[in-house]
């Protein structure tokens, strides 16, 4: 009998399993991952990007979990010696009318508490000298990460205080009864006293196994990258961002350098037609 079991092997259910172990440190943990591995869905699809919360309303809790999350991430990095690189970001007005849209972003940041600031043209230019602007924001604090090796070093966590980690098992059932909730799998049946949804694209399906009926939709999209040829990353020096458009709500064609060195550009956003369709289908790709 486990006290917890954590479906889903991905940051968020590894992150839930070692904090159930801060505060309760005799407790028996249970992930349930039907991977070989851990962090093998949106953990490891992501662009590794520690995010400061600029963009987030003040006060709100994603600007506040934000802003935790960002000091927690790169104190976790540096305590495990996980490899990391607090290399900043600047969020690049390109157009006279994205200027006003600038100075009220600035303005949010500091109303988040955040060490930002606001840069002209000639300040762009010592920083990021192949970047053209009217001005720009830089935040410092924005960062990359492998997120695979951070989930890893959560997952040892978990095993060092006792807890299990059970790979290549899939939940296919859960029945709750009055003291505890059966949890059938394709490597048998496991209880606990609670069970912790942390499924990702899978959760409305975990919750339907357990017999709650949602009325969300799962509608998955993917964003699509180039990357820059290896001799041409000299270009880029922070995350180039541009200033959000607010007609389009959406995430805006950025340049993130990556924890292994490359640079991707993009993304556009596609419907998948699968909740794990991280790549093009084959008989797009040939076209």
């Amino acid at each position: 009998m486990y006290d917890f079991a954590i479906v889903g092997g991905g940051i968020v259910g590894l992150s839930t399993g070692m904090a159930l172990y801060q505060r309760f440190p005799n407790a028996k943990v249970v992930v349930i991952e039907k991977e070989a591995v851990v962090a093998n869905h949106q953990t490891g699809h992501n662009s590794g990007v520690i995010h400061s919360g600029i963009y987030y309303k003040p006060g709100s809790f994603k600007a506040r979990f934000a802003r935790q999350g960002s000091k927690s991430m790169t104190e976790f990095c540096r305590v495990h010696g996980i490899e990391h690189d607090i290399c900043g970001k600047v969020i690049v007005a390109t157009k006279p009318e994205e200027l006003p849209l600038l100075d009220d972003l600035y303005s949010r940041g500091l109303q988040n508490e955040l060490a930002i600031q606001r840069i002209g043209v000639e300040e762009l230019k010592e920083i990021e000298p192949h970047v053209n602007g009217l001005g720009a924001i830089r935040v410092p604090q924005a960062g990359i990460v492998n997120y695979r090796q951070v989930s890893e070093k959560m997952a040892d966590i978990i095993r060092g205080n006792g807890g299990e980690i059970k790979l290549n098992t899939k939940v296919e059932k859960i029945d709750e009864d009055f003291d505890d909730v059966i949890i059938d799998t394709n490597n048998g049946t496991l209880k606990a006293r609670m069970v912790i949804n942390c499924a990702g694209l899978h959760s409305d399906r975990i919750a339907a196994a357990a017999g709650y009926k949602t009325d969300m939709k799962i509608v998955p999209f993917r964003g699509e990258y180039f990357k820059l040829k290896p001799e041409k990353r000299f270009l880029v020096n922070h995350l180039i961002y541009p200033v959000p458009n607010p007609k389009f709500p959406f995430l805006g064609v950025h340049f993130t350098r990556m924890i292994s060195g490359e640079v991707d550009a993009g993304p556009n956003a596609v419907l998948s037609f699968k909740r794990e369709g991280y790549k093009k289908p084959t008989s797009m790709r040939k076209i």
